[in-house]
Order: C-alpha cells, then structure tokens, then sequence
C-alpha cells in the first residue's frame, strides 16, 4: 500500500556500509509499512565537507570498531559484507554518478536504481572489485538488467554536468535537513518531517509512521 502522506527519503553513498543496511532493510518494508521510498544517492564526502563533519575512516579507533560492529550487524541483517581494506582512501564519486545517470533514466519506478546500487556494494563490501572503472560499471549495469547499449549511454550521461549538478544538488538537500553523515533518513507523514541518523532508527520510524517494526525480515515467519 502507499499513502502520499507517508515517504522516507533515504540519502546514501555505497561507501557508507551503514547506508547499505539501511538500504535494504527500507527496501524489504515498501510493501510492509504503508509508505512511499525516496532512493536519493548522495555524496558522503560532499557530506562530509558541508557540515564540517569528518570521514570515520579517518580514524583509526572508529574504524576498530567498525570491524566488529558490521560483522555482527551483517550477521543479524543478513547483508553478507566484509570491510575491504584502505576504506579512507575510497572516493565514490564516479559510481554515485553512474547511480544517479541511474535515477535520471529510471524517474519512474526507481527498481533500477535499486539493482545498481546494490550491486555496487556487494563490489565493494562483499568481493571487494573495483567500483570506478567503465568496464565495472559495465557489468553492474549489466547484471542489473540494462542492455550493453543502455549502459554506454548511461556511462557518457555520468560524466554530463547535468548530472555533476543533479549528485550535488541532492547532496545539498541532505544538507538542508542539517545532514551530517549517511545514511541519512527523512521520513515525511502528512508534511512533518523527523530525520534519523544511521541503521538502528528503524523502530523509532516505526513509531512515527504509526506502522509496526517486525525485525530485519519482516517477511519471514515468526518463531
């Protein structure tokens, strides 16, 4: 079901391991919670810079924890990922521009945008590929259902300023909501907004949306 009045705006990077969570979990309730899902790709640097925040892989404890805290929140979401290694080196703008050359193509549904961004995480927190090369983004757009011909075309469209402008300009509306890192979730009922930090609010948005929070699987049967 879906109701005008209820939307979650998710903004996320596929550099943010949290985003992917957050991510799949929203994904597995569009047909739980009576609401609308917003995908908006962001840019975490941008992000990051526009609120004076600074990146977690930076630092060293953050990153310690990390490690342990997403192999046990992999385990209990049931996203298989690993931490690949150099993780503050990582510059996700060229996949988050084919993901929103992505958006551009498919205003309507959105399931397209979907695919490619999962794809492009399991590349880089499960098999730790590559995610910037034109034949990598080739073979996401692939195995997500586009055609070789429709990803070249989404290839040169990535690198337009229409879509350089398109990334920043969602970036920036993160931002507006005082945004601060990702994932960052908007969720809008009847007009009021409440924003949420993360992939642990999912009860909390639950409770704001008058809709129940039934776990990570909410399609599985109950013990």
């Amino acid at each position: 079901m879906i109701s005008s009045g209820k939307v979650i705006k998710l903004f996320y990077d596929i550099s943010s391991p949290y985003s992917w969570l957050a991510f799949e979990v929203l994904c597995r309730y569009k047909n739980v919670w009576n609401m609308e899902l917003k995908l908006k790709p962001a840019h975490l640097a941008g992000v990051m810079y526009g609120s004076g925040n600074q990146h977690p892989g930076l630092n060293p404890r953050t990153l310690l924890y990390m490690t342990s805290d997403l192999t046990l929140l992999s385990q209990y979401f049931g996203v298989p990922m690993h931490q690949p290694e150099n993780l503050s080196k990582t510059d996700s703008l060229i996949p988050m521009h084919f993901v929103t050359a992505v958006a551009e193509k498919d205003k309507d549904g959105g399931d397209l945008v979907e695919k490619v961004s999962r794809e492009l995480w399991k590349r880089m927190w499960s098999t730790h590929q590559d995610i910037v090369q034109p034949a990598s983004l080739t073979e996401v757009g692939i195995k997500a259902g586009f055609s070789a011909t429709e990803v070249e075309d989404i290839l040169i469209l990535a690198k337009s300023q229409q879509i350089k402008d398109k990334l920043t300009s969602i970036t920036n509306e993160a931002l507006e909501y005082k945004c601060f890192g990702l994932p960052f979730i908007v969720v809008q009922v009847d007009g009021k907004a409440e924003v949420f930090f993360g992939s642990d609010k999912f009860e909390l948005m639950a409770y704001f949306l008058g809709e129940k929070w039934l776990g990570p699987h909410p399609t599985k049967p109950s013990v």
